[in-house]
């Protein structure tokens, strides 16, 4: 059911991302990731919730391991601490949603049919689920963009192994609604995000030429080829920040041309993580009237993270 999104009367817009919830069939560690949504939830109260992909798990598992038996009421039982609470969300979909049992056009039904969520299926002709969601001021005008972008899954090329890319036709299809959504704005363009799940090659030129703040624990897993998404986002000129998940023990955010790439922090507890980096979500908040945005993370026992460690990269850019 569509809903409409708008600033608060004090100002600002909160959004909170949850990444690689992995969940799988309800049981301990699913329970683990839901108390930690709701832990989340109720202490942020979010205006928007997003789950940047791999909502839930479906592909194979180590002998004797549960499979996701039923990947439609995994997702259910995965997004109702957000559902319950009435809070609108958007959803992307990960590598792992959709390996075995169901296509993405299956779970996308199974998306739509949720009270509350904004999420949409997007054109046709395109990969997976893409679409544009409009955050509106306090006298009801257009006031941020927010863009949601299916990354794929696997390579699908002979050729080409590893993950899968965003494509040129999902690229052409953004530049065209950023003009679409800014036409009329006198050559200014109102402030974006962006959402998906594999991270862009550039996470990975980020963190070894610029200042970053968080952890890089493991390498960037991004496609082996770069289908010049981030290109394609500067000569856009209106996102000022991406937001992925999918490597589950980075969190790090540096901005690197102007953009700010984030990863997520990992929410689930049915997938692999690392001792003494606890599970939890990133929150971003816009205010109204103010360029950019602040973000912070808010971990599984409830201590919020406002600063996070800066790494230096060797050559001292």
């Amino acid at each position: 059911m569509s809903r409409s999104l708008a600033f608060r009367e004090d100002g600002t817009f909160t959004i909170v991302q949850f990444t690689d919830l992995h969940w799988k069939d309800g049981q301990e560690e699913d329970q683990r990731t839901r108390a930690l949504m709701e832990q989340v939830l109720d202490t942020e109260r979010p205006d928007l919730a997003v789950f940047t992909g791999d909502v839930i798990y479906t592909g194979e598992v180590a002998p004797g391991e549960p499979e996701c038996e039923s990947p439609e009421q995994a997702f259910r039982e995965a997004v109702a601490s957000v559902e319950e609470r009435g809070i609108p969300w958007a959803f992307v979909f990960g590598n792992h949603d959709t390996e075995q049992r169901i296509t993405r056009e299956e779970l996308m039904q199974v998306v739509l049919q949720h009270r509350h969520t904004v999420s949409e299926s997007g054109p046709n002709h395109l990969q997976g689920s893409n679409y544009a969601l409009q955050v509106a001021d306090r006298e009801g005008n257009s006031a941020v963009n927010l863009y949601f972008l299916d990354s794929g899954s696997y390579s699908t090329n002979p050729n080409v192994g590893g993950y899968d890319w965003i494509r040129r036709e999902q690229i052409h299809w953004l530049a065209a609604e950023s003009d679409r959504l800014n036409d009329g704005k006198d050559g200014s363009k109102l402030p974006a995000l962006a959402f998906f799940h594999i991270p862009l090659p550039e996470y990975k030129e980020v963190w070894d030429t610029r200042i970053c703040y968080g952890h890089k624990q493991e390498q960037v897993c991004s496609p082996v080829l770069n289908s010049g998404m981030f290109a394609a986002l500067l000569e856009m000129g209106d996102v000022i920040g991406t937001f992925c998940g999918h490597d589950h023990i980075n969190d790090y955010m540096g901005n690197l041309y102007g953009i700010s790439l984030c990863y997520g922090r990992a929410s689930g507890h049915n997938t692999y993580g690392k001792e003494g980096f606890p599970r939890g979500a990133r929150l971003i908040r816009l205010t109204e009237g103010r360029p950019g945005f602040e973000t912070w993370l808010r971990l599984e026992d409830g201590t919020p993270i406002m600063e996070q460690p800066a790494h230096h990269p060797e050559n001292g850019q």
